[in-house]
């Protein structure tokens, strides 16, 4: 019990002010802040191989930056590492102490009142004054015009309002709490994957490029993809303007239980799985040799060094093989080019048109694309919503100020004085007008008298 006793009671006096110590939450958040900016500028999740071209060892980048150093200090999935979390948890730990420690007691002494009793009180107020009035009336009237909410006890009054600012900070602690628990969750359940699907065919997604520690693919298995059509829209120039696809959900019986068309920045969502366009590609060629049956070839993305994105594959001529083109396309507009073994251009074709090759006659019947989908399940990211439309909502209610006044009449007098924690200028103008509508009924009262 006394062990107990001992730990508990070192926690609050030694390790309770560290952690919520201000200078240590800001000095995490200029980590976080960097770590993240690591994440942005280094490409995350690629192969070793990769790293090992872009990050080689002799030279090294800025002399230290290798990729095997870059490896062993997870730079390249830095939002999944160990450090990367349990800074976030330590953050959140340092604005938690902070909150039971600072902010609810502040908002519990600004919840409670106090009157003032004596005239010396005033003095230590930077806005007071004292006025030749002999009692309190109207007084209550004209603050609860100004939206002040009134306790009185004999002849001491206090008034206050905006005290939904000191409850502002503390939301602003919740709000970052939140979206800080959103990214651990989703790092640690999230799950994203990759498919490239060519037009009209059904898959099931299985190509996952990162999963979480606790997440469960269970949510995956009981539907499948289908690509019912991809089209892309060119501009006059030629280049692409936009790219669809029309994407159905299928049960296991192959039942359509979701569709939608969706295109760059307009995904599908369906059971907190979200599918995303962001590639497309060439996936293959229809075509017919004289009267052949109609042969669906693959097509390859072909290694350009960077110059732009082309589609090849190799069409034999000859039953033995002996002899072949190859077919060269850049998109889906429906043109061909056509070379022979020796790399020389020897004719162009458009879909649903021929070409004399080698003494056959090929016609090009369809190009068929392919679509290259992000399929990602986040379930942190409601709790990241909710964080920042509560952010917003805090630093909305941290503009109100928290505004005290006190009065007591004493002696034929009447001090009064105030305080308030933002705004001072517009607080002093408010006094002021108080002080000047006593002073103009004391005034008119005496006219009257």
């Amino acid at each position: 019990m006394s062990s107990e006793f001992s730990i508990a009671s070192w926690f609050r006096r030694e390790l309770l002010p560290i952690l919520a110590d201000l200078r240590l939450a800001i000095v995490l958040l200029l980590v976080i802040a960097v770590a993240s900016m690591l994440g942005t500028v280094i490409e995350q999740g690629e192969a070793i191989e990769f790293y090992r071209a872009n990050y080689p060892e002799d030279p090294a980048l800025f002399g230290f930056l290798s990729w095997k150093v870059l490896l062993s200090l997870g730079l390249d999935r830095v939002y999944k590492t160990w450090w990367f979390l349990a800074l976030l948890i330590l953050f959140g730990t340092s604005l938690t102490a902070c909150t039971f420690t600072r902010q609810f007691p502040a908002l519990k002494a600004a919840r409670q009142w106090k009157f003032y009793t004596k005239p010396r009180q005033f003095q230590k107020l930077a806005l007071s004054t004292e006025l030749d009035r002999e009692n309190l009336s109207n007084l209550e009237e004209i603050l609860q015009k100004q939206n002040y909410r009134i306790f009185k006890e004999n002849n001491s009054l206090y008034a206050r309002k905006g005290l939904v600012g000191r409850i502002g900070p503390i939301i602003v602690h919740a709000s970052m709490l939140l979206i800080l628990g959103g990214a651990i969750w989703g790092s640690m359940t999230g799950v994203v994957a990759q498919e490239m699907i060519p037009n009209t065919a059904t898959v099931t997604v299985d190509n996952f490029v990162d999963v979480g520690r606790w997440a469960s693919l269970d949510r995956f298995r009981n539907w499948s993809l289908k690509v019912n059509r991809f089209w892309i829209d060119y501009t006059a120039s030629g280049s692409i303007d936009q790219f669809y696809s029309d994407l159905s959900v299928l049960d296991r019986e192959g039942n359509e239980i979701d569709r939608k068309t969706i295109f760059v920045n307009e995904p599908l969502r369906y059971n907190g799985v979200v599918f995303y366009q962001t590639d497309w590609s060439i996936a293959g060629i229809n075509i017919r040799l004289n009267n052949s049956p109609v042969f669906q070839l693959p097509m390859a993305l072909l290694n350009t060094g960077g110059n732009g994105r082309i589609w090849g594959t190799w069409i034999p001529t000859k039953p033995d093989l002996s002899e072949g083109i190859s077919l060269l396309a850049k998109d889906l507009q429906g043109t061909a080019l056509l070379y022979d073994t020796s790399g020389q251009l020897v004719s162009s074709v458009r879909v649903g048109g021929e070409a004399e090759i080698n003494g056959v006659t090929l016609k090009l019947l369809d190009v068929i694309g392919a679509t290259g989908l992000q399929i990602k399940s986040d379930p942190g990211i409601p709790l990241v919503y909710l964080g920042f439309g509560l952010l917003m909502l805090s630093a909305l209610m941290s503009y109100a100020s928290h505004s005290q006044v006190w009065v007591l009449q004493e002696n034929g007098k009447l001090y009064i004085g105030g305080r308030t924690n933002r705004a001072q200028v517009a607080f002093e103008r408010e006094l002021l007008d108080i002080v000047e509508k006593l002073e103009s009924e004391s005034k008119a009262e005496a006219t009257v008298s």
